[in-house]
């Protein structure tokens, strides 16, 4: 699920999940580093159904994800985005590569269905920014890759979904 900043990505992600008759699981990849996104993450949850399951896992996406997909559950990923930015910050440089490899070797493996939230920045100009440069690369390639793997890929525009892949939801 690709699209801009507030396109109404995570609510189409959300509006899914509601519709789907299994257990359902976020797996939300935020940190709370000020006052601001602490209040997000906590509507973020007071939004979400009491039955789902949260997990939150800002680095070890794989091996988060290897402990809660089940064949008749639903897992949203919420979101790329920020799992990407966490790793392009870590201090261990390698932690990025090792991540990103088990994500793309273990998704294909991976029972039940798999909701992956991301935004898509590479519609805009090129930042200036060295940090910026290489989140907007890392980004396309991540992009491209899981978008190879996966049965479906929907950019959402304005909370409007338009199919890129696959079968409609």
């Amino acid at each position: 699920m690709l699209g801009g900043v507030r396109s109404g990505k995570s609510a189409h992600a959300e509006r899914l999940a509601r519709a789907h008759a299994g257990p359902v699981a976020v797996l939300a990849t935020a940190q709370a580093g000020d006052g601001e996104m602490a209040q997000r993450i906590a509507q973020h949850k007071a939004q979400r159904p009491a039955n789902w399951t949260i997990i939150e896992e800002p680095l070890a996406l794989a091996a988060a994800l290897t402990g809660i997909c089940r064949d008749d559950g639903l897992v949203v990923v919420d979101c790329l985005t920020l799992w990407l930015t966490n790793l392009l910050t870590h201090p261990d440089p390698e932690r990025l590569a090792q991540e990103r490899g088990a994500l793309l070797a273990g998704l294909p493996r991976l029972p039940g269905r798999i909701v992956l939230v991301a935004n898509e920045t590479g519609m805009g100009i090129v930042p200036m920014g060295e940090l910026t440069r290489r989140y907007v690369d890392e980004s396309g390639r991540l992009h491209q890759s899981l978008a190879a793997l996966c049965d479906r890929v929907t950019l959402v525009v304005a909370g409007l979904p338009h199919r890129l892949k696959g079968e409609a939801e």
